[in-house]
Order: structure tokens, then sequence, then C-alpha cells
């Protein structure tokens, strides 16, 4: 597609601070389950994450129940970290049961593009993907602010929010783009921050009809807990059980109060 015909970017907010707390609120109150297909170093993480959150975790990564899991569940991450024959086969079973049941999914490329093979399976995950199935990560050498192009005419090619992080996180369905500038440093020095907020989008898309929304409010509440955290303790080791703590105790609220966003 021409970048020309790529639609301008509004100067007001996609979506408002409220609605990024009824998306956080939300997950408090349904607490959705969470199918987790992720890498091995993530996993113990993501799941307390999602746990301190408010939602269920479930890890259910084998080629014989991911397919049925994913149409039960309310939500799917998909994280190409560490991965391997028997784990692809099951993601490419939980893609395709999520596309069967409407169910929303997250995929995270990790080091997508660098490495063949992988690259190879995030597109056919994205091949087996119903368009609108759900919300899509992105890795990138670029700044988040020169990836946008891209990022803009992935989602739209495939109906999906493409979400790009960085010191401002940029979020985008295609159309609108939500950019967030919250967080601290320490996230990126404690194994597998970044691959938890995949599961927490993936929650909040559950229950939160617009993905951008979705996405955003899952991006604020694990930013501004970073903050919050990191505020109150001297170092990463800590710093990683105060962000669990954190979240755990982030009120909507306060997610509204303190998310920076435009």
């Amino acid at each position: 597609m021409d970048d020309s015909v790529l639609p301008s970017i509004p100067a007001e907010p996609a979506v408002t601070a409220a609605d990024l707390a009824a998306s956080w609120a939300a997950v408090r109150e349904h607490g959705p389950l969470v199918q987790c297909l992720t890498n091995i170093v993530a996993a113990p993480l993501t799941a307390n994450v999602l746990l301190a959150a408010g939602a269920a975790p479930a890890m259910v990564d084998n080629a014989h129940e991911a397919r049925g899991f994913a149409a039960a569940a309310s939500g799917v991450l998909v994280n190409l970290g560490t991965p391997y024959d028997d784990t692809t086969a099951a993601m490419r079973e939980a893609v395709a049961g999520a596309g069967d049941a409407g169910t929303p999914w997250v995929l995270d490329p990790v080091a997508v593009g660098g490495l063949p093979w992988r690259t190879a399976v995030a597109r056919e995950l994205l091949a087996l993907a119903a368009p609108g199935a759900g919300g899509r990560g992105a890795d990138s050498v670029d700044s988040p602010a020169d990836a946008l192009v891209v990022a803009r005419r992935l989602a739209r090619e495939h109906g999906c929010v493409v979400a790009i992080s960085g010191e401002v996180d940029h979020l985008t369905d295609g159309e609108r783009v939500l950019r967030l500038a919250n967080g601290h440093a320490w996230m990126t020095k404690v194994t597998g921050v970044g691959c938890a907020l995949g599961a927490l989008v993936a929650a909040c898309a559950a229950v939160t009809d617009d993905a951008l929304t979705a996405a955003g409010a899952a991006t604020a509440a694990l930013t501004v807990a970073a903050e919050r955290a990191a505020a109150v303790t001297e170092g990463p080791g800590t710093f990683a059980a105060r962000l669990l703590d954190e979240l755990s105790t982030l009120h909507p609220d306060r997610l509204a109060a303190q998310v920076a966003l435009s």
C-alpha cells in the first residue's frame, strides 16, 4: 500500500484514559482465562502477572490440547521467544482453534525478521488467523516512531492492532494511533516483562470490544505499575517482585490518573 493513502493521525488521543480504566476494571471483574503458549524463560513471570491482574493463566502448549483449549479460553497468547517443533505445532493448533471460536489472540513475534525459521512460522500463524481475530505485537530495530508507517500498514492488512514498544509505546489499528509514555528502564532488566505484556493484552482483549483500547489498557497497567514499583525499590531484583504487588493493587482510577497518553 502507498504510504500516502494511510489516514492521517488525529491530534487527540485515539482512546481516553477512562476507556483504558474501564478495560482494566473489566479484567478485575471477569477474571478472563488466558492460554499462554510462551517461551520457557518468561512462563513463570507471565503466569504471575496474569494472576496479579486478576486473570487466570493456563500454560497449555501441547498440540494435543491446544486447539480445544483455545476455543474455550477467553484469550490466547502465542510468543515466539523459544520456539520448538512441538510447541510451534501447538501454536498452529491454538491459532486455528482461536479463529474457529472467535477467541482474541496475541502474537508476540520475538526476533522475527532476523531469524528465518521463526519468521516463516509467524507468517504462517498470521495466515491461519481470521481477519480481526486478535492483536499482534511487533519487534523492530527502528524506533517506534520510525516503525509506525509499517505498523499501520500491517494492522490494516491483517485487521488487527500492532504494538511497538519503546520509551514511548506506539499502538495502532491502522487508522488510529495511541501513544503511551509510562514505564521504567528496569522493565528491560527483568527477563520476561515484555513477554508478560502480551498475556495482559490477551486478557484485556477478552473483556474489551475495541482491540486498540485493550492493548492500550494492558500497556498502561504494566507501565504505570512499573513506575510505581521503581519508586519504592533499589534495583531490578526487588523491582520484579514489587511490580507484581503494584499490578495487584492497581485501581482503575489510579491507572486513569497516572497514564500518560496522546
